[in-house]
């Protein structure tokens, strides 16, 4: 999937079933693990020895601009109203408030790119709609 342009739909549909899978709990590394830097979504994710830039990343519409030259940009992806982001939430949150606000979050915006892509059917001649005064 990373050699071709990747659809942010389908990157998002597959980073929610990682997520809701289990994929961040089921590392056995030392370390916890870090949302979308530890799953497919990310193009380093299994490649460390030919790293690309975070820049080529599909994610990155997504990322703010004032936090685009970040090390780590999808970090600042806001998640919600309250503009937490992962990064917030790796200061100030539990690792069970960070999955779950980024579990709502893909959920929100998968949903948010459906409804866009969504063909509004059209409207048949001499279907149109009236109004009340018109009859």
């Amino acid at each position: 999937m990373a050699n071709k342009k990747r659809d942010l739909l389908e990157v998002l549909r597959l980073e929610l079933e990682f997520l809701e899978n289990g994929g961040y709990r089921k590392g056995s590394s030392w370390r916890p693990q870090f949302i979308f830097e530890d799953s497919p979504t990310c193009l380093n994710y299994g490649n460390p020895a030919a790293r690309r830039p975070c820049s080529e990343c599909v994610l990155m519409q997504l990322v703010p601009s004032p936090f685009r030259d970040k090390k780590v940009p999808c970090r600042y992806i806001p998640l919600n109203e309250q503009s937490e982001t992962i990064h917030s939430l790796y200061r100030c949150g539990t690792p069970e408030e960070l999955e779950a606000a980024v579990g709502e979050w893909l959920m929100n915006t998968i949903q948010k790119l459906e409804l866009e892509r969504t063909p509004i059917p059209p409207v048949p001649d001499g279907q149109a709609k009236r109004s009340v005064g018109d009859a």
